[in-house]
């Protein structure tokens, strides 16, 4: 199996021996699965070290809902809900890999002076100015394919080929980003399931995860607890769909994902062991 490293500040991750898993902290009170459930300081700090525990390798702080439909938040109250927890992570878990979830190059500059190593960007460097903070810090970052913005992306969202226009607009966000002087070992891409995409585009993604990571940078899955499971399971309640979302991740994990983000991080590392062991030789 070959391994491959992404640079991570001072973290270098070895890819490809095993699947990575990237636990959610939503420190929000509107995210569609958990909103609310660790929306203070203490709460987000002691999720982030129960899914250390469990064995998340990255944590995935995030202060702004990027469900369907929600609207967006100041600045201010961004930086009010991610910058003390992730200050608290790095206290109480001063190894622990840190990811910030945010589209805003402030809150991404404030962030990554409170610990965090990655930069994980649903808009893929939407803002002008996010190139440019990670450009000058040491974080590495994640580039996600979005349709629109969270107020509109499921509103009836069309390709003509899903898979060929996300994957060229992954292959311009990453020749920008290293235009902009992110060099190509801090870099990972995301196709952003569920992120303006119905139950065909994201199955068609899906199937396309080997072609996605022939794109050269570490690639990054996330479909946990995604209405499109509920879809395909009839579970309205995202909490719900856990059968789903590690069906999901061991899929990802076969075909070609470095990193799956995920909210159950326990069930996710047990089959992951044995997916690993069974298409990487992981055992």
């Amino acid at each position: 199996m070959e391994v491959r490293r992404w640079r991570c500040r001072e973290h270098v991750l070895d890819l490809g021996a095993r699947t990575l898993v990237m636990g959610i902290v939503n420190v929000t009170p509107d995210s569609f699965s958990d909103g609310g459930l660790f929306a203070d300081r203490e709460a987000g700090v002691a999720q982030a070290a129960r899914l250390v525990d469990e064995g998340a390798d990255i944590v995935d702080v995030g202060g702004e809902s990027t469900r369907p439909g929600a609207d967006p938040i100041s600045i201010e109250e961004e930086l009010s809900r991610v910058t003390p927890v992730i200050e608290g992570i790095r206290s109480a878990r001063p190894d622990a890999l840190i990811s910030v979830d945010t589209r805003r190059a402030v809150v991404a500059g404030a962030a990554v002076d409170a610990g965090a190593s990655i930069v994980n960007d649903v808009s893929a460097g939407g803002d002008p100015e996010m190139f440019p903070v990670v450009a000058g810090s040491d974080a590495a970052m994640i580039l996600m394919h979005m349709l629109g913005s969270p107020k509109t992306m499921q509103d009836a969202p069309r390709y003509e080929d899903v898979v060929a226009e996300v994957s060229e607009f992954l292959r311009e966000r990453l020749e920008a980003a290293m235009f902009a002087g992110i060099g190509a070992d801090r870099l990972a891409i995301d196709p952003g399931i569920g992120f303006g995409k119905d139950l065909g585009h994201n199955l068609a993604l899906l199937r396309a995860l080997p072609s996605l990571s022939g794109l050269g940078a570490p690639l990054v899955v996330g479909a946990s607890r995604k209405r499109f499971l509920g879809v395909l399971t009839g579970l309205d309640e995202p909490r719900e769909r856990v059968e789903g979302s590690v069906a999901a991740a061991t899929w990802c994990a076969a075909n070609g994902a470095d990193v799956v983000r995920v909210h159950d991080v326990e069930p996710t590392v047990r089959a992951l062991a044995v997916t690993d062991a069974i298409v990487r030789g992981a055992a």
